[in-house]
């Protein structure tokens, strides 16, 4: 997740109107400072709004049930007491798109390119950077067993992990066991597909049987959650190898976790943005062919394009969250992050769909084919974002140019119009739900980040919005869904940067599936990408727009030098 600074809330009643603490547990309510006229008069400054002397008596005269702020606050402290666990969403869910989508009731399932004439090399550790459809064929044809590689991508995680710090747990014996496992039911005939014997690591915010999960905070005091995350389920199913659980920042924003700073394998003296840190760090770095992120605003898209990767933000309830740390039950999302577009698609194909534990899962087709046909495409790009002179923005226009080139018909769009900076509380006001007891038990001092612009501070500030305006700014969001809608009756997809501009927290609010690409380098230890946005559930077409782009360039098939051996 990124909150850029400055983080927009609506104000709620004064500190000492509410009776917030922020040290230790809830004080009996006996224990509250009396409310008063002159609390209320200061409360009334930070909302922006005016009462009446007589009104203001009002609200403190004892009454029955929620009509007094007392009463009000004696209700906080009662849900505090009982506040369930991470595990139990709320009553209201989001959907994406019109109401009235429900799932078509085919679904033929995904192509994929077959990668023929693939030759092992002398040295294993050239194929570090492969796609994965190459290790594929390289298992499938059992020129590599699974545990050669997973070996050697174990090996690649000795060298360099303390370069890169992506990961926080290694599952060594796990992850021979299944490799073992997947040779055996290969040799036997038993071919899964094109995950089966590939090693992969997952975002440590992912729960996993019989191992700690840490968000990335410190582990003494934090909640563990029981079982086994679904994504982790679905993988295993697929014949994938679990290789290491990797670094996110502390509660799912920045890189910076309880154990060090994950770095960008491009640049070592710089982090790996946030969150999904140790997921796009390590497929950079060709310690894993591919990775599970998760994104929130911007934690896929961010990384991937820091470490100059492939990274895909499926369409919400596209994948389950279950198993997972939740900052915002309304915009959580997981999605690989890998070195291809196809690659992306592969695992997306594994993870996807409905499980019976995330009640926002859905089933929904996933019909996609290798190549595209461009008359019969429209594409969109957000002509605005495109404008500067930076050297990003000249990327992104050499990008448009690639795909002219291709015979894509391109034409300008413009995002809505609706006041998008102020509906980011949504999801602090869903955070501070989510991560209650850090902020009403003070356990927010253990967090390795302690400035205005992290978690606790935010956590802290999340506490004064007022729930009407939690409503209202989703009301405004359902506008910009429609809004969204109809831009896309036009446009079959849309291109835009993938740091500039609204873009990015618009389609995390609306749910959209975005891909990021990388489209060459703003300096040589500097990746720089752009994003291309399709309709919900359309993950097929942005996959075939991405591919025609990946086959036409080679930026997805660079890697950091120092680690190519």
């Amino acid at each position: 997740m990124r909150i850029p600074p400055p983080f927009l809330f609506f104000a709620v009643l004064a500190s000492i109107v509410l009776g917030a603490r922020w040290i230790g547990s809830p004080a009996p309510v006996s224990a509250q400072a009396p409310l008063t006229e002159d609390a209320i008069r200061q409360a009334e400054e930070i909302l922006g709004l005016r009462f009446t002397p007589a009104e203001r008596r009002l609200l403190i005269e004892r009454q029955q049930f929620f009509q007094d702020l007392a009463a009000l606050r004696d209700s906080y402290a009662q849900i505090r007491s009982v506040a369930p666990n991470q595990s139990v969403m709320p009553a209201l869910l989001f959907q994406p798109g019109p109401l009235s989508w429900s799932p078509p009731e085919t679904d033929a399932g995904p192509t994929w390119t077959h990668v023929g004439g693939i030759e092992r090399p002398a040295d294993l550790d050239d194929v570090a950077f492969w796609t994965i459809p190459e290790l594929t064929e390289l298992i499938r044809t059992r020129q590599v067993s699974s545990v050669e590689l997973t070996r050697m991508y174990l090996d690649r995680v000795e060298r360099f992990d303390r370069d890169v710090h992506a990961v926080v747990t290694r599952l060594d014996e796990l992850a021979m066991a299944q490799a073992a496992r997947a040779d055996r039911e290969i040799a036997e005939g038993r071919y899964r597909g094109p995950l089966h014997g590939i090693p992969y690591a997952l975002k440590d915010l992912f729960a996993l049987e019989g191992h700690p999960t840490t968000w990335g905070a410190v582990p003494e005091g934090f909640e563990q959650m029981e079982g086994t995350a679904t994504v982790a389920k679905k993988l295993e199913a697929a014949g994938a190898v679990l290789l290491a659980k990797v670094s996110l920042g502390a509660l799912a924003w920045g890189d910076v976790w309880f154990g060090e700073q994950t770095r960008n394998p491009w640049n070592l003296d710089e982090g790996s943005s946030g969150s999904s840190a140790g997921s796009a760090a390590s497929v950079s770095a060709g310690l894993v062919p591919f990775a599970i992120g998760t994104e929130t605003w911007g934690s896929i898209v961010s990384p991937s394009t820091r470490t100059g990767v492939t990274g895909l933000r499926p369409t919400f309830g596209r994948v389950s969250r279950a198993g997972g740390m939740a900052v915002s039950w309304s915009m959580d999302k997981a999605g690989p992050i890998c070195r291809a577009a196809e690659d992306c698609g592969i695992v997306l194909d594994a993870i996807r769909g409905a499980d019976g534990i995330d009640p926002s899962a859905v089933d929904a087709p996933f019909d996609y084919t290798p190549g595209i046909d461009w008359s019969g495409l429209t594409l969109g790009y957000t002509a605005a974002d495109f404008e500067g002179d930076d050297p990003a923005a000249e990327l992104d226009r050499a990008a448009l140019d690639v795909f002219r080139s291709l015979g894509a018909r391109l034409v300008p769009i413009e995002l809505p119009d609706r006041p998008v900076g102020g509906l980011s509380l949504i999801l602090g006001a869903e955070a501070a739900a989510s991560f209650d007891r850090l902020t009403i038990e003070n356990l927010d001092d253990r967090l390795p980040r302690q400035m205005a612009d992290a978690w606790p501070n935010v956590l802290r500030t999340a506490r004064f919005i007022p729930a009407a305006e939690y409503i209202q700014a989703n009301r405004i969001r359902t506008q910009l869904g429609q809004d969204m809608a109809q831009i896309l009756t036009r446009v079959d997809a849309y291109l835009a940067p993938s740091q500039r501009g609204d873009n990015s927290l618009i389609t995390n609010l609306t749910g959209h599936p975005a891909i990021s690409l990388p489209n060459g380098f703003v300096d040589p230890d500097s990746p720089s990408s752009f994003t291309v946005i399709g309709r919900l559930y359309d993950e097929a077409t942005v996959l075939r727009i991405a591919r025609a782009y990946q086959d036409a360039t080679d930026f997805h098939r660079r890697h950091p030098p120092r680690f190519s051996n």
